[in-house]
């Protein structure tokens, strides 16, 4: 006897529920998600040893809800944004981190967590691409340089004292340096399009926010440049007197801003 299409096509049906229905038991299952939190924390610890930051991750997300929020589960938390961050995935790592900072204000483990932020969004390496296009650090965006900055800096502040503070203090220098460079890229960009006003106005921003920085003397030339184009002859003045008194040797004096040598990408 031949059963009925609609029986075979409900049978089909069930045995395809049944089957999700027994995948879904044998993950619970699943050895490598058992535990309590401390063996859990134990095996992803094991994983960050070795490198596997994916395998670190799987264990270390199921550790927070086993360990009652004590200090495990903080440990747990700075270990899993520290997996997410070498893994490349840097919103999960910024997003637990902040998670951690907020509802643990007074955890021992703070001024990493700080430290850790300030890590994430500090870039100072960018890479092939950057490499072969020869393009600096202050060419780049630079919302994750202040954020890092500020991390850093609320790290120092809070916590003067600690190992990770005077590591923070040479990278907030190095961060300075660079959103100085980059106001003057930007300040750079409008002077060679004829956008006078906007030239003048970053380049008086670097020297104005970032007066001990090498940048400095650049914005100096490009606002003499600035006001000289904009027949401003007193406010150039001002302002070549000042590169010259700080930069007496400085090449700008003589010989302008030099064209750098065109990106590999650049055909024209």
């Amino acid at each position: 006897m031949t059963a009925h299409p609609l029986f075979r096509a409900l049978t089909r049906g069930a045995l395809a529920a049944l089957m999700v229905t027994l995948a879904a038991c044998s993950s619970l299952k699943d050895p490598e998600i058992q535990g309590s939190a401390e063996e859990l924390y134990a095996s992803g610890k094991s994983e960050m040893s070795s490198g596997n930051w994916p395998g670190a991750i799987k264990y270390l997300e199921k550790v927070e809800g086993r360990a009652g929020g004590g200090l495990l589960a903080q440990q747990s938390q700075l270990d899993l944004s520290y997996a997410y961050w070498k893994s490349g995935e840097k919103a999960q790592a910024i997003s637990t981190l902040d998670r951690f900072i907020k509802l643990n204000p007074s955890s021992p483990g703070l001024d990493y967590a700080l430290y850790l932020r300030g890590m994430v969004n500090f870039n100072d390496d960018f890479g092939l691409i950057g490499a072969l296009s020869r393009q600096s650090p202050a060419e780049r965006d630079q919302q994750a340089s202040r954020e890092s900055y500020q991390s850093f800096k609320q790290l120092v502040e809070q916590f003067p004292e600690s190992k990770y503070a005077a590591d923070a203090r040479l990278r907030m220098d190095y961060i300075v340096n660079v959103l100085a460079e980059y106001e003057v890229h930007v300040a750079r960009y409008y002077l060679r399009r004829g956008a006078l006003v906007a030239a003048a106005n970053r380049a008086q921003q670097t020297i104005t926010v970032y007066p001990q920085t090498p940048a400095t003397e650049e914005a100096l030339y490009i606002l003499a440049q600035a006001y000289d184009r904009l027949g401003l002859d007193k406010l150039r003045d001002d302002a070549t007197r000042v590169l010259a008194h700080n930069f007496p040797e400085s090449p700008l004096l003589k010989q302008g801003i030099q064209e750098s040598e065109k990106p590999w990408w650049q055909l024209w």
